[in-house]
């Protein structure tokens, strides 16, 4: 059975439905690639979905070792390369809440964003920098 489905709207718009949950998300082509950029292109959800994983097995490893990262924030900077048009580097900064973590519990958690499947499934001519700011 199929995770996601995905339908073509027309004018560089697709519907994508998570086929558990009915969750929909709409990706458009950027404004740079002959799309309106009103909602995520595809290369905005291929950093996203490395952003989200970090978090979420930074999550995983926080409750394990009672660690609270609530209102974690992430930003994720993409940047584009040019000839083949892909994704060059993914540059993200990691803003856990302002707590006195300790050398063991930032330790736990930097380890965690490394073993992220989607850091692991990207290619590594892909540059990526993380950066915690604590």
């Amino acid at each position: 059975m199929a995770t996601i489905t995905t339908t073509y709207l027309g004018d560089l718009r697709t519907e994508s439905t998570h086929v558990q949950s009915g969750t929909k998300l709409i990706t458009d082509a950027p404004t740079d690639n002959q799309g309106r950029g009103e909602s995520f292109s595809p290369t905005d959800l291929f950093v996203t979905s490395l952003s989200v994983c970090a978090l979420t097995i930074m999550g995983i490893a926080a409750r394990t070792s009672n660690i609270d990262i609530k209102n974690t924030k992430i930003e994720t900077t993409k940047i584009m390369g040019t000839n083949p048009r892909r994704v060059t580097e993914i540059i993200i900064d990691i803003y856990p809440p302002q707590k006195n973590y300790s050398i063991r519990e930032k330790r736990i958690l930097e380890n965690a964003v490394k073993t992220c499947p989607v850091a692991y499934s990207i290619n590594p001519e892909i540059k990526e920098t993380i950066n915690f700011h604590y």
